[in-house]
């Protein structure tokens, strides 16, 4: 069995309502998240929905594992708090040892320099990550500077902390003189990463997400066809398949409980008088019928 709440089945939150909205900003995660000068921001995604939906699937991965080993069962308890805060794992032992407490630093990573978003003469983005010696002197020779790499403000990257502001802005001169393209172009022929701040639009038109298989049109019900976010990890031997676009909510439930839980009729029909269970229609279950209906007269 596993449980999803807002705090978990345990603890003096227990009773609370919560959201993963309401779970980031218990957990700090919320806190650490934007620019210094403005409120804490919001991850545009559901992204502590999505992370504590991994975490209980790899709980029950495990229970399963377990159970094959010890014939029982257990319960698989998975918080929207915890699983945001197991995100802050860096910041734990920096407050419990320095009393630090972590701040919001936008798009600059922290004592990583340089690590950061520069503004193109375009008026575009790209992040430029060299933080390494080794790849910030091919980023000083890019960008026509090679004795940035020997000047004692940043031949470290002790030093390239401490100086991250100088450094930043010299690497903003540079890229506020040359468009996205041409930064994109340069660097990468340099083995510099960096990257645009890729939209939507940009997924769709690039092949590397296509060669990957990232991009799937499946079946949908309602719409016809419709794509979705490719499966994640690739397994070699057995790499899945998305079949269809989901579905009205109770569509799959009849076959899941007659063929996998073996469950016969009776048994399917008391639990939906008792509202256990909710099942869909038969139009609804079945999409053929569905649409065919649609396009009768």
């Amino acid at each position: 069995m596993v449980r999803i709440s807002g705090f978990g089945q345990t603890g003096p939150y227990r009773e609370r309502p919560g959201y993963g909205v309401i779970g980031e900003a218990v957990s700090g995660l919320r806190y650490v998240t934007g620019d210094p000068d403005r409120p804490p921001a919001r991850v545009a995604v559901s992204l502590t929905d999505y992370c504590t939906g991994l975490y209980a699937a790899f709980g029950a991965t495990m229970a399963l594992l377990a159970r094959e080993r010890t014939g029982v069962g257990q319960c698989v308890d998975a918080a929207l708090y915890e699983s945001a805060f197991s995100f802050m794992e860096p910041h734990v032992p920096a407050f419990d040892k320095l009393g630090h407490v972590a701040g919001r630093t936008g798009s600059r990573l922290p004592d990583s320099t340089p690590n950061n978003l520069y503004i193109t003469q375009d008026g575009e983005f790209i992040h430029i990550t060299a933080m390494g010696d080794a790849v910030f002197r091919r980023l000083a020779h890019a960008m026509g500077a090679p004795a940035l790499a020997d000047d004692r403000r940043f031949a470290s990257g002790l030093a390239r902390s401490e100086h991250h502001d100088t450094l930043d802005a010299l690497i903003g001169e540079w890229t506020g003189a040359h468009t996205l393209v041409e930064l994109e172009r340069v660097l990468q022929q340099a083995d510099v990463p960096a990257t645009r701040i890729f939209t939507m639009r940009d997924v769709f038109a690039d092949p590397h997400f296509a060669a990957r298989e990232m991009l799937v049109e499946v079946k949908d019900d309602a719409l016809g066809t419709v794509k979705m976010p490719g499966i994640v990890p690739k397994l070699s031997r057995t790499p899945g398949a998305i079949h269809h676009g989901g579905g009205v909510v109770g569509r799959d439930t009849h076959a899941i409980l007659r063929d996998v839980a073996k469950l016969d009729e009776a048994d399917i029909a008391a639990l939906c008088e008792r509202h256990v269970i909710r099942l869909a229609s038969a139009r609804q279950r079945d999409p053929l019928q569905r649409t065919s209906s649609a396009v009768a007269p």
